[in-house]
């Protein structure tokens, strides 16, 4: 992706990084954050940087769940953190469905791109899942595997390694605003 100069951001997985993975997560009740996640966000929105989730969101196309089902979880999360995230972009096609919006493929990133300025040589993306590394990879923005939700088990089919397999998204984050101050 061509870089552009402007905010530092942090793209964060939902399910099984920023809260407890879940299959199919569409109700309210099984909604289950980490004890850390809202200090994690709140550390990164005051070091400077955006928080953006990127997911993707089968179920929609799958008709396990609905779009409005999906934003009531994304509105919840919003309410339980003190500091809001920036942005949720998510990708509710198949997967073998061919389009450009599913991790690995930059789509998510790239509308982030246009609706923010973002300065991607000092960006993140952060996940579970090899589909996540792969996503930064693809990206060109530095990348972080945390070893919850699906981490343990995708993180023997790394092909190439991240900068950072962490326990947990908190462990990413020190690790970030480490790395911001160098």
């Amino acid at each position: 992706m061509k870089e552009t100069k402007g905010q530092k951001t942090v793209f964060l997985d939902r399910d099984g990084t920023l809260i407890q993975e879940v299959n199919f997560l569409h109700r309210l009740e099984d909604l289950s954050f980490f004890d850390y996640t809202d200090e994690a966000v709140r550390r990164l929105k005051q070091a400077g940087f955006l928080v953006v989730i990127v997911t993707n969101q089968s179920g929609i196309g799958r008709g396990i769940y609905t779009a409005d089902d999906m934003h009531a979880i994304h509105d919840r999360i919003q309410d339980e953190l003190s500091e809001k995230l920036d942005a949720f972009y998510f990708c509710p096609h198949l997967p073998d469905a061919g389009c450009a919006c599913r991790k690995p493929q930059l789509g998510m990133i790239e509308q982030a791109a246009t609706e923010f300025a973002i300065d991607l040589a000092n960006s993140w993306m952060v996940g579970d899942k090899l589909l996540d590394v792969q996503l930064g990879f693809n990206a060109g923005i530095r990348t972080a595997m945390v070893k919850t939700g699906y981490g343990i088990v995708h993180g023997a089919d790394l092909e190439r390694e991240p900068d950072i397999i962490a326990e947990n998204l908190l462990e990413v984050v020190a690790f970030i605003l480490e790395s911001d101050r160098d």
